[in-house]
């Protein structure tokens, strides 16, 4: 390669560089600038970086909401994200909650409306669609949705980050996380094994 083509190449990858760059501050121009922050963890999209920040993008912007709000309360514990919402004032909140709540999720999961299927070969699968009323565990899908895809107050399950879904499991049986109405997800969580967090964990989080 000359250095004429060399040069051409640099000039190409500059340019392209910029307008990337450009394309970034356009999206996140409907947040406030409190709020262009929340892009680093959770990505222009709300793809979510992990380990930084889970996905948002398919949450409510009645989910993300209430979130931040018990960030700012303290109901909810973590230590990034008290400081984050906390910057987050007046109208901040809103702001953030609607322009993530628009934003749709790359992954398309398939709808499977409860009851279509009757019997699951797979523990997990049974787990999430019938739960285990011998130990008075519903299934996850009873305030999930189908297919974990969520809705209000109840966050979308479906190609989030395994990783993130486990860690909120040990929250809520850690007693970390709190704000669920009546001890709901707590109550769910701590009747869960070890393994079975991992296993609905990495399911919901492959769900196509």
């Amino acid at each position: 390669m000359n250095n004429k083509i060399k040069t051409l190449a640099k000039g190409i990858a500059l340019i392209s560089g910029c307008a990337l760059t450009s394309v970034a501050i356009a999206n996140t121009a409907t947040i406030q600038p409190a709020g262009q922050i929340c892009v680093t963890c959770h990505g222009v999209e709300g793809e979510g970086i992990e380990p930084l920040g889970p996905r948002l993008a398919g949450l409510s912007k009645e989910y993300i909401t209430t979130q931040l709000q018990h960030f700012q309360a303290g109901v909810r514990q973590n230590a990034t994200m008290m400081p984050m919402a906390m910057t987050l004032q007046g109208d901040g909140i809103e702001q953030v909650a609607s322009y993530f709540s628009a934003k749709s999720p790359k992954t398309e999961v398939k709808p499977v409306i409860r009851g279509e299927q009757v019997t699951f070969s797979d523990d997990t699968a049974r787990l999430a669609y019938q739960g285990d009323w011998s130990r008075g565990l519903p299934a996850c899908v009873t305030c999930h949705g189908p297919s974990g895809l969520g809705g209000g107050l109840f966050p979308r399950l479906a190609g989030q980050q395994a990783s993130y879904i486990k860690t909120q499991l040990l929250a809520w049986q850690a007693g970390t996380r709190k704000g669920d109405v009546d001890g709901m997800m707590a109550n769910v969580a701590n009747k869960l094994t070890a393994a079975e967090v991992d296993a609905l964990a990495n399911y919901f989080a492959n769900l196509k």
